[in-house]
């Protein structure tokens, strides 16, 4: 409301503004800016405190001194006052490179931890991301106090998780095996058993044999209602492949699908053992390391391995060194039978048609795959002749608004 220069009060824009607006526009609002315009009126400071504005929440620790304390101490006194609300928290750290930086993270996590309890946070999903607790940074007392916060938490917290996410934790084996147990125990304490998406890629330190400890696969198989599973390929053995196989996990995780991410392969023989046509694969990333031998092709990883999971797999990242082989009509019949398949990823040496025909499989054929990335590799410097080329061979098509497409040509470094 506002007066003009007669004197006659009117009605301003932002008064007009119904609250389905007003919350879609606070939502992009940072703490402060929130703090401010829940001071403007009576209405905003009753909107600015309903619960979906609060329900998802994220912090980013960037571990440097010169940050202030105040950014640290907002965690606590976010879930402190607003924990109530609370059902999504992501919490990202850049892994600290001194003892000082370890002490103000671990000070503050635990704080951010004790007070979600205190306040009775109803979380459904947590995300701890990058802790990287095998750093010299962290020394053992450091180490033990986090790991012992976060099993506190999943024991005694009134959060009913259905999604965990501690990716890049890198924990000592015991460590993360009791993690994982307090884990069960917290989903074991829900009625009804909600379905758990898990995602431990980097969960366990690089440095230990964790395909050699037939624990992980027997405390992995203890988790039930598995909807998503994500691992690093350290932790893979044939007693894992084994329980995460259709006819062990049928009873207790019906709806598991797996996440795989396998770097500088050189030899497809090794994934033969790996992707069993039994693991319900989901999403498949991959890197092939350039090697020298000639004989070496992914053909095989192509032709006969990934499309074992044409009614499962969903998305799709391949990034080939195969400068000697061709692997374009390989790859096209891969996308081609795959019919689960949103998203796609392709990095390799390709013949600049190979565009054309994948666009063409996708505009032909009733498919949901409605995001396609393809950097085609090149051995010269000068690419002006063949994004020419890409140019002329992408004209002809009109994509469907739906569809997300980029191809670009790239030198191979």
């Amino acid at each position: 409301m506002h007066v003009d220069s007669c004197g006659t009060e009117k009605i301003g824009q932002w008064e007009m503004l119904p609250d389905t607006c007003l919350l879609h526009i606070f939502k992009y609002l940072s703490d402060d800016d929130r703090s401010k315009a829940a001071l403007v009126c009576h209405h905003w400071h009753n909107i600015m405190r309903l619960p979906c504005l609060w329900r998802c929440r994220s912090f980013h620790f960037s571990g440097h001194l010169s940050l202030k304390q105040s950014e640290y101490v907002a965690a606590e006194g976010y879930a402190d006052n607003l924990g109530v609300f609370l059902e999504s928290l992501e919490v990202t750290v850049c892994p600290p490179r001194s003892i000082v930086l370890a002490q103000r993270l671990h000070a503050t996590i635990c704080a951010l931890l004790n007070a979600l309890v205190r306040v009775k946070a109803p979380l459904k999903s947590l995300s701890i991301l990058r802790l990287e607790l095998d750093r010299s940074s962290w020394d053992r007392g450091l180490r033990n106090a986090v790991v012992d916060k976060l099993i506190y938490f999943l024991l005694r917290s009134a959060s009913r998780l259905n999604n965990i996410c501690l990716n890049g934790m890198r924990i000592g084996t015991q460590q993360g095996l009791e993690l994982i147990s307090a884990i069960i125990q917290n989903q074991r304490s829900l009625s009804p058993l909600c379905g758990l998406s898990l995602d431990l890629r980097g969960f366990f330190s690089n440095s230990m044999p964790n395909h050699l400890n037939l624990n992980i696969p027997n405390m992995l198989q203890q988790l039930q209602g598995l909807t998503h599973l994500g691992l690093s390929y350290s932790c893979l053995s044939d007693e894992l492949l084994l329980a995460l196989s259709q006819s062990n996990r049928a009873r207790s995780c019906p709806d598991l699908k797996v996440i795989l991410t396998v770097e500088q392969v050189i030899d497809s023989q090794q994934l033969v053992r790996i992707l069993l046509p039994e693991i319900p694969l989901m999403v498949y990333n991959m890197t092939a390391f350039y090697s020298s031998d000639e004989n070496w092709s992914a053909k095989l990883l192509l032709r006969n391995m990934l499309p074992c999971y044409r009614h499962s797999l969903q998305s799709l990242t391949l990034d080939l060194s195969n400068h000697s082989k061709s692997l374009d009509d390989e790859l096209l019949e891969l996308v081609n039978v795959c019919e689960c398949l949103i998203d796609l990823r392709i990095w390799a040496f390709l013949d600049v048609r190979t565009v054309g025909r994948l666009l063409n499989i996708r505009l032909t054929k009733k498919m949901s795959l409605n995001k396609i990335r393809v950097r085609i590799y090149t051995m010269t410097e000068n690419t002006e002749e063949q994004e020419c080329q890409l140019k002329e061979v992408l004209s002809p098509f009109c994509y469907p608004p739906e569809l997300q497409f980029l191809a670009v040509i790239c030198p191979f470094l």
